[in-house]
């Protein structure tokens, strides 16, 4: 266990903190006038995904979490859980709330890869590229006239999870969205 002094927790890293794992989203280190330096800090924790502010001081101190990952397939939600299996055990099945995943899980089609972040050998939180590519498979028609514009229109992706995407974006066409965002990117692929 790496222990960080308070300038050393930076964004990406995990950090242990009230025993749980947390991920360090943003950091500001600032000093106020005849004061120590403080490092303010935005954490998310891991497990509920819930975001909380914490100034860390120049005398505090931070352990590195453990943080390892596995290779999981998505398998499906049901009954408020998203399922996964592990790719090179697949026995090895594990489910996550899906308040705490639904985020990420929309981005998924059934079968979908995963990266599973795991906290003393337990699956915590799944980790999903930041830009996936998805058919569309459904999108209502544009209306002669409105495209010059470069409106929106909302269309439902494989997953289910609907997007807003540009008038020009058909039923079949493959888009890519950033995962982050929920946002259009670009048209990959043309019906």
């Amino acid at each position: 266990m790496a222990v960080l002094s308070y300038n050393d927790i930076l964004p990406k890293t995990v950090i242990t903190y009230n025993g749980e794992p947390y991920e360090v989203l943003s950091s500001h280190i600032f000093r106020m006038q005849m004061r120590k330096p403080v490092n303010q800090t935005k954490l998310r924790a891991l497990v509920s995904g819930k975001v909380i502010e914490i100034s860390f001081h120049q005398n505090e101190t931070a352990e590195e979490a453990e943080v390892g990952a596995l290779e999981a397939r998505y398998l499906y939600t049901n009954r408020g859980e998203s399922w996964f299996a592990q790719v090179d055990n697949p026995k090895n099945r594990f489910s996550f709330p899906e308040e705490a995943v639904h985020d990420r899980v929309r981005w998924l089609a059934p079968n979908a890869l995963a990266d599973v972040l795991t906290y003393e050998e337990k699956p915590l939180t799944i980790a999903i590229p930041v830009k996936v590519d998805l058919a569309v498979t459904d999108a209502p028609p544009s209306i002669k006239g409105n495209t010059a514009t470069g409106g929106t229109k909302v269309v439902t992706v494989a997953t289910g999870a609907k997007v807003d995407a540009p008038l020009f974006i058909r039923a079949g066409d493959v888009i890519r969205i950033n995962t982050e965002t929920g946002e259009y990117v670009e048209r990959v692929e043309k019906a």
